[in-house]
C-alpha cells in the first residue's frame, strides 16, 4: 500500500528539517533560523520534477538557491514563474556551473568536465553554506554534491536528499548509483527500487 502524497512529502521535509533544528539548538541555544537550502535542477523533467516538491514547503526553507547547467536553456525560466507564484515572500538566488557530462559524451573527456565541474561546485558550495542540498538526479547534482561532501569535512556539513526520478521503475540513473552511499536520504518512488536498494527510503510517488 502506498503512502498517501500528503503524508509522504512531510516525511521527505520533516526528518532532515528536524535533524538540523536539533544541531542548530545545540550550536546556539536560541530559535532555529530558516533553512538554507540548495536546489539542484535539471534539463527536461527533472526541474518540473523538483519544483513539483519544492511547492509543498514552508517560507522556511529559505533564502533557495537553484543550481544548473550552463547549457541549460529552459530552467531559469521555469524557476523564475514557479518562484513568483508560489511563495510571497520569494528569495532565491541562480547559479550556473559547467555541465559535467554531455550527452553522447565519451567517458575519457568525462572525467576531465566533471572535475571542471567540481572545482566551481566547489567554490559556489563554499560561498552559500546551505544546510540543505535537494536533487532528484540531473547529472549536474554530482559535482555539487561531491563539493558539498568535501566542504563537510572542513567547514559546514549540509545534509543531502536525493530523490529519484518517477521514471526510474527498476534501476537507478548514473547519479543515483553514484549519490545512493553519500546522501543523508535516498528516495525512491517505486518498490522494486527499495528492495535492490534497502538504505533507500520508499513513500510511493511523491511528485
Amino acid at each position: 500500500m502506498e503512502t498517501p502524497l500528503p503524508v509522504a512529502l512531510l516525511l521527505l521535509f520533516l526528518l532532515p528539517l528536524l535533524l538540523m533544528a536539533v544541531l542548530a539548538r545545540r550550536r546556539r541555544g536560541r530559535r532555529t533560523p530558516p533553512l538554507s537550502l540548495l536546489v539542484v535542477a535539471g534539463s527536461g523533467g527533472h526541474t518540473t520534477e523538483i519544483l513539483r516538491l519544492l511547492s509543498c514547503l514552508s517560507e522556511s526553507y529559505s533564502p533557495r538557491h537553484y543550481v544548473f547547467a550552463d547549457s541549460d536553456k529552459m530552467s531559469e525560466a521555469k524557476i523564475r514563474s514557479f518562484e513568483q507564484k508560489t511563495f510571497s515572500n520569494s528569495q532565491f538566488t541562480l547559479h550556473r556551473i559547467p555541465r559535467s557530462r554531455e550527452v553522447r559524451q565519451s567517458w575519457t573527456s568525462s572525467v576531465v568536465t566533471t572535475l571542471y565541474s567540481i572545482l566551481h561546485s566547489l567554490l559556489l558550495t563554499n560561498k552559500l553554506k546551505p544546510d540543505l542540498i535537494l536533487c532528484n538526479g540531473p547529472g549536474t547534482c554530482v559535482p555539487v554534491c561531491i563539493s558539498a561532501l568535501l566542504l563537510g569535512l572542513l567547514i559546514k556539513r549540509a545534509i543531502i536528499v536525493y530523490v529519484e526520478s518517477i521514471c526510474r521503475v527498476e534501476t537507478l540513473s548514473l547519479s543515483g548509483k553514484i549519490l545512493y552511499y553519500f546522501s543523508d536520504y535516498f528516495i525512491v518512488q517505486w518498490p522494486a527500487l527499495k528492495e535492490k536498494y534497502p538504505k533507500s527510503v520508499y513513500l510511493g510517488r511523491i511528485v
